[in-house]
């Protein structure tokens, strides 16, 4: 999956793309978990899940009910790397917990360690902006693709980046699928 992941993005037609990969080889990317326990939390879990969310954006595109044009590249962009975020941000750590034969043993489980709290989309727009240059639609995509997970307070604002950028909703709606129906 790995190697797929990263032909993918090497075919995205960008200035820096190159770069961009340098710096995921060097990161967690491939290894990481999605969440902490939530979906996709064990090793692997990111890379899987942003696989799932692009297989499942591309779907939703090809076949939505409103005239929606966008390129291969927004595509990988935007449902490959919207949580890039993620790398370098979740540590393994250990608890007691009883085993089958009701023995205490130290077993690993994932946690937060967040060294650059800047937010969630906004971060991965952040991160990605270092390498590339992401176009309009692609910077509200990623930013919005938690939609109504964000405080309540964002709504409206939400809701005007989903008009102007129905691909924004798109997204979300993949994403939220990997998560719910495929658990990763």
């Amino acid at each position: 999956m790995k190697e797929e992941f990263r032909n993918l993005i090497l075919s995205i037609n960008r200035e820096g793309i190159e770069r961009l990969v340098d710096f995921i080889d060097s990161t967690d990317f491939y290894t990481a978990p999605a969440s902490t326990k939530f979906h996709g939390s064990y090793e692997g879990g990111l890379l899987e899940h942003s696989m799932k969310v692009y297989e499942l954006l591309c779907d939703k595109v090809k076949h939505t009910s409103i005239d929606i044009e966008v390129s291969e590249d927004t595509l990988k962009i935007v449902a490959l790397l919207h949580d890039i975020c993620k790398v370098k941000y979740y540590k393994v750590a250990y608890r007691n917990a009883k085993n089958e034969k009701g023995e205490w043993e130290k077993v690993p489980f994932y946690t937060v360690e967040d060294c650059i709290p800047y937010g969630h989309g906004e971060k991965s727009v952040m991160m990605l902006s270092e390498y590339i240059k992401l176009t309009p639609e692609e910077l509200y995509t990623i930013r919005w693709h938690m939609g109504f997970t964000e405080p309540k307070e964002l709504y409206s604002t939400i809701s005007v980046a989903y008009k102007k950028y129905p691909l924004a909703l798109l997204l979300h709606e993949a994403d939220l699928e990997a998560t719910y129906f495929y658990d990763i």
